[in-house]
């Protein structure tokens, strides 16, 4: 089913192809992306030796793009894992539990819902200090009530299943049956809103290093090369241009995986596309 849908297969291809340059970027004959080199500044792209050009201090953009790659993939990844490992415990919590646990963590949950998430996550990086490991703590922090509320909201509907109270019956503790069926059943959703959320958290940061709060110069990172290039845009587009479409089609290609994936593990949706298939419509 994920293969025949094309946009899919295409968006999977943009952030497998992203993953390996990220990784192989030490492999690659690739000018050092942090040396300057003044005498070719802002070249543009298809230059001898610079197939996208250099920047404002001459630095290749082809390397600095692939190397930041490796940071914008890393930071998006593991901010969101930390913000789904807290949010899934606390919806998982607040969910099962029920009772005060649930008021309590909600209420909490609440109050992090009332802030913005970019001005959050500014006043986070502005008490913690400019850095980009200061900013991907920031971007997690802030995304915690994003999965608290989506887990917590499964965790009730799979509580109240028959399953739920045959095993309770059984003598099942809550933790058995919170780890054993509550849990895998919550997996699907959970699935689809961090592959969803990656893109979000790569696109956050690289508001972050935009604004100067994340990656930190010379480092090379999509957003700062943004940032950089914002001031030259009328007279040298391609150093602004060039990070902002690698941001663009990678959240856009984790944005669409994360929606097929969510068509597919929807059981109403999986079982309309069989019928289609079975009837040869």
């Amino acid at each position: 089913m994920y293969l025949r849908n094309g946009s899919a297969v295409v968006a999977l291809g943009v952030v497998l192809a992203t993953i390996l340059l990220a990784i192989a970027a030490p492999l690659l004959p690739l000018p050092d992306p942090l040396k300057p080199s003044f005498g070719q500044r802002l070249l543009g792209p298809l230059q001898a030796g610079h197939v996208l050009g250099t920047d404002q201090l001459g630095r290749d953009l082809l390397s600095r793009l692939v190397w930041g790659a490796r940071v914008s993939l890393a930071v998006g990844v593991f901010s969101a894992l930390m913000a789904c490992a807290i949010g899934s415990l606390v919806g998982l919590l607040a969910g099962f539990l029920g009772g005060a646990v649930d008021t309590m963590l909600m209420r909490v949950i609440d109050v992090m819902l009332a802030f913005p998430y970019v001005l959050l996550a500014i006043a986070l990086v502005a008490a913690l200090g400019p850095g980009l490991i200061n900013a991907m703590i920031a971007i997690a922090f802030v995304n915690i009530s994003f999965y608290a509320r989506n887990i917590r909201g499964n965790v009730l509907a799979v509580r109240g299943q028959a399953y739920i109270d045959a095993a309770r019956a059984c003598g099942a503790s809550q933790w058995w049956m919170l780890a054993r069926h509550v849990f895998p059943n919550v997996v699907p959703a959970l699935l689809v809103v961090l592959s969803l959320n990656v893109g979000w958290m790569i696109t956050e940061t690289a508001g972050l290093s935009f604004l100067g709060l994340g990656a930190q110069p010379p480092q090379a990172d999509w957003g700062a090369m943004l940032g950089d290039g914002r001031q030259f845009i009328t007279v040298a587009y391609h150093v602004a241009t060039i990070p902002g479409l690698a941001i663009m089609a990678l959240v856009l290609s984790l944005n669409t995986i994360g929606d097929t994936l969510r068509d597919l593990l929807d059981p109403r949706i999986r079982g309309r596309g069989t019928a289609v298939t079975a009837s040869g419509r």
